[in-house]
C-alpha cells in the first residue's frame, strides 16, 4: 500500500554473523561452522553451509558479510582449479590461504568477510590458516566470528597438541554448542568436515543432538 515502508531487514546487509572453527590433528583437519545468517535482528537463514569447498581436500569456513565471503570462497575455487590443472596435481593449502589473503588484502575497503583456510596436503599433511585483510598465519586451530568471543576461554583450556582425529571432532562440536547457546547471531545446526590423505567427510548434527552445558 501507498505510505507504507519496507521492513528494515530488506535494506540491511545479510550477514553469517556465526561461528567458525578448525583444527589440525595428525593427518588431516576437522572445521565446523554453525548455520545461522542474519540481517540485522532478523535470521533470513537457519541452515546455511558456511564450509565451503575450494578443492578436493581443502575447504575455507566463512564469516562477515554473506555475499562477500562466497564471492571470495568461489573466486579462490576457479583460481584453484586453473592452477591445479598448470601444475598437473592438487594445488597446496597455503596456495588456497595466499589467494585468500590476496584478494582479502586487494579489497580490505570494499569486503567484509573473514575466512579460514584448512584442508590436507602431501607436502605438509593438515594446516589451518587464518586470513584477514592481508594476514596469513598458520595456527594448530583457529576459532572466528561473532560466537568466537564467547569460546576463546573454552578452547584455549581445552586444546591439547596432539589431540586424535575424534577427540578433535569433538572439540569442535562443543566449541560450536556452547557458541551457538551464547550468541544471538550463531545458531541452527553444525556443519562438520573432517578432510585426511584418503576422504573428505561431511557431517550435519541438528541442533537438538548437540551436547548440552551446565546451564541448558
Amino acid at each position: 500500500m501507498l505510505g507504507e515502508t519496507e521492513p528494515q531487514w530488506l535494506s540491511e546487509e545479510v550477514k553469517t554473523g556465526t561461528t567458525i572453527i578448525a583444527i589440525e590433528f595428525n593427518g588431516g583437519v576437522v572445521l565446523g561452522s554453525d548455520s545461522r545468517v542474519s540481517a540485522g535482528e532478523s535470521v533470513v537463514n537457519r541452515v546455511m553451509n558456511k564450509l565451503s569447498p575450494l578443492h578436493d581436500k581443502i575447504y575455507c569456513a566463512l564469516s562477515g558479510s554473506a555475499a562477500d565471503a562466497q564471492t571470495i570462497a568461489e573466486a579462490v575455487n576457479y583460481q584453484l582449479d586453473v592452477h591445479s590443472m598448470e601444475i598437473g596435481e592438487d594445488p597446496k593449502v597455503r596456495s588456497a590461504a595466499t589467494l585468500v589473503k590476496n584478494i582479502s588484502y586487494k579489497y580490505k575497503e570494499e569486503l567484509s568477510a573473514h575466512l579460514i583456510v584448512a584442508g590436507w596436503d602431501r607436502k605438509d599433511g593438515g594446516q589451518v590458516f587464518a586470513t584477514m585483510k592481508g594476514l596469513l598465519t598458520r595456527q594448530p586451530f583457529a576459532v572466528g566470528g561473532s560466537g568466537s568471543s564467547y569460546v576463546y576461554g573454552f578452547v584455549d583450556a581445552e586444546y591439547r597438541k596432539g589431540m586424535s582425529r575424534e577427540e578433535c571432532q569433538q572439540f569442535v562440536v562443543n566449541t560450536l554448542a556452547l557458541a551457538m547457546n551464547r550468541d544471538g547471531s550463531s545458531g541452527g545446526v553444525a556443519y562438520l568436515v573432517t578432510i585426511d590423505e584418503h576422504n573428505t567427510e561431511e557431517k550435519v548434527i541438528l541442533g537438538n543432538d548437540l551436547p548440552t552445558f551446565f546451564d541448558q
